[in-house]
């Protein structure tokens, strides 16, 4: 069948780069399913979107549920966040008010929502996370961190995205920080996003666009 575990992974990559204008085209290539298999299975480009939307809300209740079961509350509310933004389950966030909602996402949304209550209120009960933080705030935060970066990212691309997701974590615990993972992100591998086709800056680290 075409829903392969690809497609789901395939479908958050693309929309976390193209937002709501990510295609059914560009998705099907990186699953590499074909295109009319998809819209025989789903119908129309809004039922696969929201199926997708579906199916990631189900990964977060997953991830939720093998958080609540470790024995450390700041472990398991950690080990979620790693799981939703490795996996980018907030990606589909960028198509709100582009489908319609049905009633079944809506029920498994506020699931969703429930677990994550849970791990917050857990976690701040122990002390683990800062009292201000609420499951909002990181609902956002999962949402902010998948969003961005190529379709296919590259392994330097994901180590920027584990150093930031470690970043943020830290952010939302009342002591001190931990050590961040991978090796620290080159300006060559910054600055050639800016080039044609991706093509290395040359031999100088600091020529390209002005860093922020």
């Amino acid at each position: 069948g075409v829903q392969t575990c690809a497609l789901p992974i395939s479908a958050r990559a693309v929309v976390a780069r193209y937002g709501p204008d990510a295609s059914v085209a560009a998705i099907a290539e990186l699953a590499g399913v074909g295109i009319g298999s998809l819209y025989r299975r789903y119908g129309s480009k809004a039922d696969l979107l929201r199926q997708l939307c579906t199916l990631a809300m189900q990964d977060t209740i997953r991830a939720a549920q093998a958080a609540l079961a470790e024995a450390d509350p700041w472990t398991g509310l950690a080990g979620y966040i790693e799981e939703c933004v490795a996996e980018r389950t907030g990606t589909l966030g960028a198509l709100a008010g582009s489908i319609e909602t049905t009633p079944e996402m809506w029920a498994v949304s506020r699931r969703s929502r429930d677990l994550l209550d849970q791990l917050v209120r857990r976690a701040r009960h122990a002390g683990a996370l800062r009292p201000d933080v609420t499951a909002l705030d990181i609902a956002w935060l999962i949402e902010a961190l998948g969003r961005s970066g190529p379709a296919e990212p590259s392994a330097a691309d994901e180590v920027v995205r584990r150093r930031l997701t470690a970043i943020a974590i830290d952010g939302l615990r009342p002591g001190p920080a931990g050590q961040l993972p991978g090796p620290v992100p080159s300006a060559r591998h910054y600055e050639r996003r800016w080039q044609p086709g991706g093509q290395p800056v040359g031999s100088k680290p600091d020529s390209g666009p002005a860093r922020g």
